[in-house]
């Protein structure tokens, strides 16, 4: 009788441990919202019980947070950020003015690196409260001055999970050259490294079952071999992350992290600008004018840049001359956002059920200022250019001839990893600094990985007065594919 007395209190206590350990999960809501287009994580976190939520680094088309807290019954009480980001717009202050819910925002990293509009100050140790769930921050310098990292908790010393922004990815760390490389701050790249590398060493210290959801995934330029793997723990990526190798040996990690870092698109720049600074706000996804043939006549007299988002086999077809071939694909508002010039207003070129998805696009970094659409270039009577395209084995029978000039438009990293022997490297984002270094009497031609930077490289050449141009828009995948070479 006493055995089972004792049995069935075991039993009991257990019930209430398990009660008592499972309940931080039964309060905390937590959902994950993910940009493919930039490669974007932000996060929502509630307590299920009280409805109040948090919204961390939201992109700028916030109906996503709304009808997500509606869905839920939470009512966004709190909005903060990692960093002053330089890949996308941020969307905080737009949500802040339709929630009305404060801005919890960095005032770490010296006076630089202060956000310039409203919004109340978090330092390292600060607490953000949602209900019963308990935010800690901790203030992780070296990809941004500013750079935070929040722990949410469960109440007791134990971490469950870090949002890391882009402090630590799955697979890799935030890079700390962008803002020498970006931003013009010259000389702090290496000063970025050594906070990175004194940040990486505190957070090792936080216990391994550490979840690690970060700010990006695979695709991003925010570091150099980022996993698209959604989430880590510390444990794995103490075993698995090269960045996190290098415990005791600070010079060893700042020759390591600097290394072979992907040049930055041309928008970073303005992004970390208008992320800092006071700007108008776009609360709603605007809904854009389809342009009538008179409408469209005078805004390419006036010269607006015109985004021909179709399809690269139909706007190879027929394009407007001048206008940018930037096919409506995972990567457009990065190619849109290096090439296009901001202060000039924007046609855009699509079926009329992309109009809404390119504007969502574009307004994640920042592109509002669109005058209109078109949709089928018959009916606007317009004269039409279109792309000269050759195939593998004419390619070949023309890389001998040395008064034709064979550009590669990747990456410089890319290239280097891989090219066809005797072409050159010119990549997409320094074309139009480097049209110096293409010969305009002879013929030119260009390729790339699978032809989409390829035909927005031919459509820069077009637009700035070069003729002879041809494209070998299979590029290395198809040369691969047919068992040829490359070299390094």
């Amino acid at each position: 009788m006493k055995s089972i007395f004792f049995k069935s209190r075991f039993l009991w206590l257990v019930a209430i441990l398990f009660l008592s350990n499972s309940s931080f999960a039964q309060t905390l809501f937590f959902e994950r919202v993910y940009d493919e287009t930039l490669s974007q994580a932000s996060y929502v976190i509630g307590d299920a019980e009280t409805k109040e939520a948090i919204v961390i680094d939201p992109k700028r088309d916030i109906d996503t947070y709304l009808e997500i807290a509606k869905a839920n019954n939470l009512k966004i009480t709190k909005i903060t950020e990692t960093h002053i980001h330089a890949d996308f717009l941020s969307g905080s202050r737009e949500l802040a003015a339709v929630t009305k819910a404060p801005l919890y925002l960095s005032d770490e990293g010296g006076k630089e690196w202060q956000y310039d509009f409203p919004h109340q100050g978090l330092k390292d140790g600060d607490q953000i409260k949602i209900g019963k769930i308990i935010i800690d921050v901790i203030h992780t310098p070296g990809h941004t001055p500013e750079s935070l990292t929040f722990l949410v908790k469960d109440g007791t010393e134990n971490s469950i999970k870090a949002i890391t922004g882009d402090f630590i990815f799955v697979g890799d760390v935030g890079r700390p050259d962008l803002l020498e490389k970006a931003a013009g701050q010259i000389g702090s790249q290496e000063v970025g490294a050594k906070q990175l590398y004194h940040s990486i060493e505190k957070f090792l210290k936080l216990p391994d079952n550490t979840e690690i959801w970060p700010g990006h995934g695979a695709g991003s330029f925010c570091g150099k071999s980022l996993s698209n793997i959604p989430q880590s723990t510390l444990k794995q990526e103490k075993l698995t992350n090269p960045a996190l190798q290098f415990s005791g040996k600070e010079a060893d990690f700042v020759n390591y992290i600097l290394k072979d870092q992907p040049a930055p698109p041309k928008y970073f720049a303005m992004m970390k600008h208008l992320n800092k600074v006071d700007r108008p706000l776009l609360v709603a996804v605007p809904k854009l004018a389809k342009l009538n043939k008179q409408e469209t006549d005078n805004a390419i007299q006036n010269g607006l840049n015109v985004i021909d988002a179709r399809p690269k086999s139909v706007s190879g077809k027929g394009f407007i001359k001048g206008s940018f071939l930037i096919e409506n694909m995972k990567t457009f508002s990065t190619f849109a956002g290096s090439i296009v010039d901001y202060q000039n207003q924007i046609i855009l070129i699509a079926e009329e059920n992309q109009i809404e998805h390119l504007t969502r696009k574009l307004m994640r970094i920042g592109m509002d200022n669109i005058y209109g659409y078109i949709t089928n270039l018959s009916d606007y009577n317009l004269s039409l250019q279109k792309v000269k395209t050759i195939d593998t084995d004419t390619f070949k029978s023309y890389l001998e001839n040395k008064n034709i000039q064979k550009i590669d438009v990747r990456t410089e990293n890319e290239y280097k990893s891989g090219h066809i022997n005797g072409v050159e490297n010119i990549a997409l984002n320094t074309l139009e600094k480097n049209l110096d270094k293409i010969n305009k009497k002879e013929p030119v031609i260009i390729h790339c990985q699978s032809g989409a930077r390829a035909a927005i490289a031919y459509s820069i050449l077009i637009k700035h007065g070069f003729e002879n141009i041809l494209n070998y828009s299979g590029g290395i995948n198809d040369w691969m594919e047919k068992k040829n070479e490359l070299v390094e």
